[in-house]
């Protein structure tokens, strides 16, 4: 999975767990000294003004299964 930050924009992000639509991803996290992206955030449900929520899903790079055109797959056990 070689893929850049912005890339990962406008993609739906899937549980594959419990086939749940989590939404779209709003923006990502990297590791500053290596580049390496390490989660990706999904808006939660409660937004205000368009301002980061608590209720934001970080979601870990190691729990990112595919990633396709459209479509990030994921599984979270937890949500």
């Amino acid at each position: 999975m070689n893929n850049k930050g912005l890339d990962f924009k406008h993609k739906e992000v899937i549980n594959i767990v419990d086939g749940k639509r989590l939404g779209f991803v709003q923006d990502v996290t990297a590791n500053l000294e290596t580049g390496i992206i390490t989660s990706i955030i999904v808006p939660g449900n409660n937004r205000f003004f368009n301002v980061f929520s608590s209720n934001d899903l970080v979601i870990p790079w190691q729990d990112i299964k595919c990633i396709g055109e459209d479509v990030i797959l994921v599984e979270i056990n937890h949500i």
